[in-house]
């Protein structure tokens, strides 16, 4: 949509645009424009419903802050359901890991019926940003309130050579320690998680402020 186009290049800094790829690998000069968060959101607003839906409907895109703003309206969405679809439409043309993580749609923390299912999905899946998304959704709204012992099994379950599939499952199990210590704890003991999610995993739950000492000595022992 040029209108949302016009918006971004308006907002052009080339120098945040060269620092960015540096941190997201597979971005070129063609590909990205130079635009930063607060920005991208300040084009949300801007924008109206209708030209929301319709830049929506218009995949692949070209640029990655066209997919960032993809990702910030699918987090804006109210109904569950209407999101669920929105998220599996977008899935396939998410190609990094910043897009991925943009997407935390707010209607997930009140409403959890049928997300979890979902990512029970999506974590089986054979592409990287797909079971990132699941992962990811695991973190950030079930480890809470809403906890139940079998997330730690499905996500210690996968298994994947994929770096940015790795790194979500150790900020997973890092995040759990802190707020599920002792449902937790035994897959390090045990080394139920592979390798590479373990070490992650360690050297993630060390760097933590929302986990003790004494537990980052003994974490850092596994």
């Amino acid at each position: 949509m040029d209108k949302v186009r016009d918006l971004l290049f308006s907002r052009q800094d080339k120098e945040y645009g060269a620092f960015t790829r540096k941190l997201t690998p597979g971005l070129t000069e063609d590909n990205m424009i130079g635009v930063r968060f607060p920005d991208l959101k300040a084009i949300y607003k801007e924008l109206s419903e209708a030209e929301k839906a319709l830049f929506m409907r218009e995949l692949p895109h070209k640029y990655f802050e066209e997919n960032n703003l993809h990702a910030v309206i699918i987090s804006h969405i109210k109904d569950e359901t209407e999101c669920i679809e929105a998220i599996e439409a977008f899935l396939p043309y998410i190609d990094n890991w910043a897009t991925c993580d943009t997407m935390i749609p707010a209607v997930f923390k009140k409403h959890k019926g049928l997300i979890s299912e979902k990512a029970k999905e999506w974590i089986k899946s054979d592409k990287v940003y797909t079971v990132r998304t699941g992962v990811g959704i695991f973190m950030r709204f079930f480890l809470d309130a809403d906890f139940k012992p079998e997330y730690n099994e499905l996500v210690a379950g996968i298994v994947s050579d994929e770096y940015y599939v790795n790194m979500m499952c150790a900020w997973y199990f890092a995040t759990a320690l802190a707020k599920q210590y002792e449902a937790t704890i035994p897959y390090l003991e045990t080394r139920a998680l592979t390798p590479a999610v373990q070490k992650m995993t360690v050297k993630k739950a060390v760097e933590s402020y929302r986990v003790t000492e004494e537990r980052k000595k003994y974490i850092k022992s596994l």
